[in-house]
């Protein structure tokens, strides 16, 4: 029973990647995958490092990197597209991409980071070089072509800001708490107060 497949069941991201071009940072970062065949097999599109590139073929460039921060919560049927694929030129005749051609054609987009405790609904497609601030909502099904603000609500494609979880005051308040990089115990012992939202009574704790 232990193998079986349900929709109340997350695969922990740090316990199941090898690719050495993702990032985890902390252990509670989690993949839905009821319903794929994991995290690197299904989520995470054209990167480089896993067991058959690394086989197959030598890069040519700079290979770009996925950094997921923790409490990161990512649904069933996401996809991160990375550098990989980045060899169809819009600014040339042809989008093909022609192997004596293709280191030129290459167009580098860089680092894909998905900040701390953000939520990246179901059949969401993030795009390559995106950064993803604390916090944010993608929306079921969003196309993200553009970098997400810290909790912000991004949905639609493509995914345009729906409305910020709190108000800016709110928000600088919190990004200055930094709470995702506090020690274990002092997280712990606030936990309780990042399931309100009493900014006050938040930093009030922690200047104790």
């Amino acid at each position: 029973m232990s193998d079986i497949k349900h929709w109340s069941k997350v695969e922990l991201l740090h316990q199941t990647h090898s690719n050495p071009n993702i990032h985890h940072k902390g252990t509670h970062s989690y993949y839905s995958n009821a319903w794929s065949e994991g995290f690197e097999h299904s989520v995470v599109r054209y990167l480089y490092g896993d067991a058959y590139s690394l086989q197959a073929w030598e890069p040519a460039w700079e290979i770009d990197q996925l950094y997921v921060g923790d409490y990161v919560c990512i649904g069933a049927e996401a996809v991160i597209l990375l550098g990989g694929n980045h060899t169809h030129r819009t600014d040339w005749f042809s989008l093909y991409p022609f192997v004596e051609n293709i280191e030129r054609s290459y167009q580098a987009k860089g680092d894909t980071i998905i900040g701390d405790g953000a939520w990246i609904g179901m059949r969401a497609m993030i795009m390559p070089g995106i950064r993803i601030g604390e916090g944010a909502i993608i929306a079921s099904g969003a196309i993200v072509t553009k970098d997400v603000e810290a909790y912000t609500v991004v949905a639609g494609n493509p995914a345009k800001v729906v409305k910020k979880r709190f108000s800016d005051e709110t928000i600088s308040r919190l990004l200055a708490l930094n709470v995702y990089a506090l020690p274990v115990e002092t997280f712990e012992r606030i936990k309780h107060l990042l399931c309100d939202a009493d900014i006050d009574a938040l930093e009030s704790e922690l200047t104790k």
